[in-house]
């Protein structure tokens, strides 16, 4: 959770009432029941006031009621919106033509704010009223929320009752794992899935403080679909063949009688070739701005395990969602987007962008246009904001300071272009989390290159965040915003 530094200052007159009211739900009157008879053109789903791309994910084909599916219908690249009263959110669709990817998953990374955390920072929600940040106002909030996204996978930091979303999401068809943080404090982070969608091959966590990067902790899981288009499509193939067989010979000796290579290549093909797997990565990354050693380090450490675990399970897709605590133009964003760092070239305390929000924007901007070319006497300098143990914390090894990462990471959501009020210059979201210190970036979800975004749920404009004083507020359970997005697989997200 960002806790300081302003980026953009908070509302002028923090005790005008900002709150927005919600709008009253429509009641059906008499003239609307000759409508809903005649049932003219399918309707947008208004139990989750989103509109559905034009290809149905074949993944929550099977988790959605026959009533559901009646209601989905078929839009433009326009997109609908996820609307909570006054406050909406849009869906934006990707550009591409994604008309030929049919089995998707969507992901929601959402840092919810920890009941403890809440307490112990009263400062951060000055304009805050205390009933907002009561947990059983907030938790029925965040659960009414996601419930919009029919999501397949989410992703929770900040969590320190666990217990009670495991039993909430429990009742919609998730399973769920949670990792608590090493020390004292209490939240940690947790992450479900679709019971009807993915299975759980493989669970990892992390525990940082066994590498000397504090407390935080990190999840790692291997999931596979249950169901995927072409699966459908090949069991509907070998359902016909059979009924075919009995038909022709009345019992099951034709099939018996055929050679075991003309009858085993069915079943070989639903059961191995058409698998969809991933990794999916959940992340916390340490708050404090001055030890960017410490976040490197822990960012570097996923990534490499994550990488690992690809390789082991075949070379499959991977995830990384979370809070980062870094902005869009830090140094740890670099190196998640270029999968490389010179870290001779930042200084320790400047890595996430977080204390140099506060002197300068414009001057962490100007960093992630450094060149190859920048002299060694300019290195030296950066340099001399590091220790050897703070560098070998961060590069995780002796002598080291340019890193490297295996895994071409990109952004879902500067994949799919947003609009001005609500992007920065690099597609990022202009804020991701918002209380009485801080407005900014530090939420993100990234996906290897197997993936490709469809779509992703645009994030509030900046007047519409500074109207609501701070977060949490009246629509809205956590200081932070939930990122959610649609990705579809390419052919090469399948498992040989």
């Amino acid at each position: 959770m960002a806790r300081r530094n302003d980026r953009l200052p908070p509302p002028e007159n923090p005790n005008t009432d900002y709150r927005l009211k919600r709008r009253r739900p429509h009641r059906s009157g008499p003239s609307d029941a000759h409508f809903k008879r005649r049932r003219l053109a399918p309707k947008s789903d208004t139990s989750t006031g989103t509109h559905k791309s034009h290809r149905l994910n074949r993944f929550q084909a099977f988790s959605s009621s026959s009533q559901n599916r009646r209601k989905k219908r078929r839009v433009g690249k326009s997109g609908g919106s996820s609307s909570r009263g006054a406050c909406s959110r849009r869906w934006i669709f990707s550009s591409a033509d994604c008309s030929n990817f049919n089995d998707k998953v969507t992901i929601v990374s959402y840092n919810i704010l920890g009941v403890e955390n809440a307490s112990k920072h009263l400062d951060l929600y000055a304009n805050t009223p205390r009933s907002f940040l009561e947990w059983e106002r907030r938790k029925r909030l965040i659960f009414e929320e996601i419930n919009t996204y029919n999501a397949s996978v989410l992703c929770f930091q900040e969590v320190d009752h666990f217990n009670d979303l495991d039993n909430l999401f429990q009742n919609n068809g998730f399973k769920g794992v949670y990792k608590a943080r090493t020390g004292d404090a209490h939240d940690g982070c947790a992450l479900f899935w679709k019971d009807k969608l993915f299975t759980l091959l493989h669970q990892e966590d992390i525990e940082f403080q066994r590498f000397g990067l504090r407390n935080n902790v990190a999840q790692l899981c291997v999931l596979e679909a249950l169901y995927t288009h072409e699966a459908i499509y090949l069991s509907l193939i070998i359902c016909f063949i059979t009924l075919v067989l009995i038909s022709l010979f009345g019992n099951w000796q034709a099939r018996n009688d055929k050679p075991e290579s003309e009858t085993s290549g069915l079943t070989t093909v639903t059961s191995s070739t058409q698998r969809k797997r991933f990794v999916i990565g959940n992340i916390h990354v340490l708050f404090n701005p001055n030890r960017g050693d410490i976040k490197l380090g822990q960012v570097r450490l996923l990534l490499d395990k994550a990488y690992k675990l690809s390789e082991e399970w075949g070379s499959i897709p991977v995830i990384i969602a979370g809070d980062l605590n870094s902005l869009p133009q830090s140094a740890i964003y670099e190196f998640l987007a270029s999968s490389k760092l010179d870290i001779q070239l930042h200084n320790r305390k400047n890595m996430s962008g977080q204390l140099e929000i506060q002197s300068n924007s414009r001057v962490f901007r100007s960093q992630i246009g450094y060149e190859a070319s920048i002299s060694i006497s300019r290195s030296r300098q950066f340099l001399h904001g590091w220790t050897m143990e703070e560098l070998n914390l961060a590069a995780g090894a002796i002598g080291v300071t340019n890193l490297q990462h295996h895994l071409n990471l990109r952004s879902a959501y500067s994949g799919v272009p947003g609009n001005h009020g609500t992007r920065d210059d690099i597609g990022e979201p202009l804020a991701t989390s918002y209380h009485s210190k801080f407005m900014g970036t530090v939420d993100y979800i990234w996906h290897s290159e197997e993936l490709t975004p469809v779509r992703v749920l645009e994030t509030l404009p900046i007047d519409i965040l500074r109207r609501t004083g701070g977060l949490p507020s009246e629509q809205w359970g956590s200081d932070h915003l939930a990122l959610v997005c649609e990705l579809a697989f390419a052919n090469n997200g399948t498992v040989s």
